[in-house]
């Protein structure tokens, strides 16, 4: 195996602690609802776009696969019916991409668990991979570490959405304070930077300990999962797969990124 470098993570146009997206003229912050975002942008999509199918048939084995005694990295129960990734290639795998094991645990065990759920959404471990490094360098922006139970150490927070400085000005809810802390102005939270609105519509508790939590990677990583499923329809095309990253971030730039990281991540694997 090969290990590649994986630069730090890329905060488009805000330098900041969220990876947000400077709303402008209708372009939204954060993650939106599908409706929002999942409008087809035919002539922003490269075609032909070959790594958008090693961008998304990067498949992990689930555990049952692996020889007996082998235990999901996920720490979940073997009892448990969810599939969970095999804990020698998430051991491999995470080594020859430079991905913390506890990251990409969550991120194949969700896309394990939408196969069974959803197969014909195609969503791969690669995408969500991508999206997470982006976003938070896989729950490790600001020099924070993941825990065991896939929650940052410290958690991670975006900047206030106050109306400065080109941010969109949401207000804080009764919802939102139970994630920031902030009585007065939203934040994105968590490895995968949620909005409270669209956390509360996608929440999920992939890991069975009883909180849908955003700041818990194998939640978040699950409701992303859905999310983009919701917004692309089956992923494996190009259309599919440019409009459902999109609809997480209204901006080609971030979708090229994506796309770069995944590519990247499914030939690192495939080595």
């Amino acid at each position: 195996m090969v290990r590649i470098a994986i630069p730090e993570p890329v905060y488009l146009v805000v330098g900041a602690a969220a990876a947000l997206l400077v709303g402008t003229a209708g372009v939204a912050i954060g993650l939106q609802q599908p409706e929002i975002g999942t409008a087809s942008r035919a002539e922003a999509i490269p075609t032909p776009l070959p790594a958008i199918v090693a961008a998304t048939a990067s498949a992990a084995p689930t555990a049952a696969a692996t020889e007996a005694g082998s235990q999901p990295m996920s720490g979940a129960l073997t009892a448990d019916p969810a599939p969970h990734a095999a804990a020698d290639w998430v051991t491999r795998t995470a080594s020859a991409a430079g991905i913390p094991a506890r990251a990409l645990a969550a991120y194949a065990d969700a896309t394990l668990a939408i196969e069974t759920s959803d197969p014909g959404c195609h969503l791969g471990w690669t995408t969500l991979a991508a999206i997470g490094a982006i976003e938070s360098g896989h729950g490790t922006h600001g020099g924070t570490t993941l825990g065991d139970d896939g929650r940052p150490l410290q958690p991670i927070l975006g900047p206030a959405l106050d109306g400065v400085g080109g941010f969109a000005a949401i207000r804080a809810s009764a919802g939102s304070q139970q994630w920031t802390g902030d009585p007065t102005w939203d934040h994105a939270v968590g490895p995968m930077q949620f909005l409270t609105s669209t956390w509360q519509r996608w929440s999920v508790d992939a890991d069975g300990d009883g909180v849908a939590d955003p700041n818990d990677l194998d939640d978040a990583a699950l409701a992303a999962g859905h999310y983009l499923c919701a917004s692309g329809g089956d992923l494996a095309g190009a259309d599919g797969w440019w409009t459902a990253v999109r609809a997480y971030n209204h901006d080609d730039a971030y979708v090229a990124s994506v796309l770069s990281r995944a590519d990247a991540y499914a030939r690192t694997a495939s080595a």
